[in-house]
């Protein structure tokens, strides 16, 4: 079981830590940010008023296992940023809390509808996740990123939370 916290100055070495290299936090946080990522870099994205940024807390011993972020935007709620920092607790359906939570937050906190995300198309345990809780790829909207000479495709996923169903 997780909750989630209200990400904050003392959770930033934490998570720059959890980032070992240049793939990594494309995966992470797409372009924005440049490697190493720094708390000045982290600062400037949480400037955005839009921007919700939570710490992901293991219940059972209170340690931050992840971090995740919603953003305001475009008539959209943009889940974003979603990282599970150890590696031996991915695939665990973590990830399907983290995202379950952040729904009941939008729901709770915003009148927004329309739920968004990006995730690159290698990232199959990801899709996976965020098909089972009942996003769909929207096939007209796609990103390319440039990584040391590869191409990458973020694909769009879209949910409309007048439609969704909880699956515990």
């Amino acid at each position: 079981m997780i909750r989630l916290e209200k990400f904050d100055k003392g959770d930033y070495p934490l998570l720059i830590n959890s980032i070992k290299d240049a793939r990594e936090l494309m995966q992470f946080a797409g372009p924005e940010f440049i490697f190493p990522l720094t708390e000045e870099q982290i600062e400037q994205s949480l400037s955005d008023k839009n921007r919700i940024a939570f710490s992901v807390v293991n219940v059972s011993n209170d340690s931050v296992i992840g971090h995740c972020e919603i953003c305001f935007k475009d008539s959209f709620a943009n889940l974003g940023r979603i990282l599970i920092m150890d590696q031996t607790l991915r695939g665990k359906g973590i990830g399907t809390q983290i995202v379950t939570l952040l729904l009941e937050f939008i729901i709770k906190n915003s009148e927004e509808k329309n739920v968004e995300l990006n995730v690159f198309d290698f990232n199959s345990s990801a899709i996976k996740c965020y098909q089972k809780i009942g996003f769909v790829i929207h096939p007209d909207k796609k990103f390319v990123r440039e990584m040391h000479n590869e191409t990458w495709t973020a694909l769009n996923m879209r949910l409309n939370l007048d439609n969704w169903i909880r699956k515990d």
